[in-house]
């Protein structure tokens, strides 16, 4: 069954950001444009340069207006530790939640129920809650923050131009198309 459409659940859930824990929540995450990052575990092999990955474009996600969660089904003391101890952490400046009851994986349908672990799942969510893209890919295999970034505007255009699609590759400022009968298989 697709998750595309499908609204975020209720959630109240634990973050480390900034130095500090704050509790993140739905109503947090309306109003803007969300990316989740679902990671397996803190502490693990490709995890950390996925999320160097995403630290590296912050900023570009930013000024687009879409905050980035990452989420494992750590504790946020775990965070925590994890910031304190690698360099490659401590770049990171969005909120990594917490997530050790698997709420938020269950609820993105990305929980592995026999280790109690997260796939790697990225899920693109408007500011009405709804995941609007997602992908969930195996374990061994990283992500690139650059091709997510682009998913993201590619969002953003066809929410405000409805009438109008993105094709491959599309980057903001190229052409887009509208749909059409003429188009139907000539391109």
């Amino acid at each position: 069954m697709s998750l595309i459409g499908q609204e975020v659940t209720d959630f109240k859930v634990q973050s480390y950001q900034g130095n500090e824990f704050k509790e993140v929540t739905k109503e947090d995450i309306l109003g803007k444009w969300s990316v989740f990052f679902f990671y397996p575990a803190d502490f693990t092999f490709v995890c950390p340069t996925e999320l160097e990955d995403l630290a590296n474009k912050y900023e570009d996600f930013k000024k687009a207006g879409c905050e980035i969660y990452s989420v494992s089904c750590d504790t946020h003391f775990v965070h925590k530790a994890w910031h304190d101890v690698s360099k490659t952490i401590q770049k990171i400046q969005y909120p990594m939640l917490a997530d050790p009851t698997g709420v938020l994986a269950r609820d993105f349908d990305v929980m592995i129920e026999e280790n109690g672990l997260a796939e790697r799942g990225s899920f693109i969510v408007n500011p009405e809650g709804k995941i609007v893209a997602y992908e969930v890919i195996a374990g061994n295999v990283g992500r690139n923050a650059e091709e997510l970034f682009r998913r993201v505007q590619a969002s953003q255009f066809v929410a405000e131009h409805g009438d109008e699609v993105c094709p491959a590759k599309w980057q903001p400022g190229a052409e887009t198309l509208k749909p059409s009968l003429d188009l139907v298989g000539l391109i």
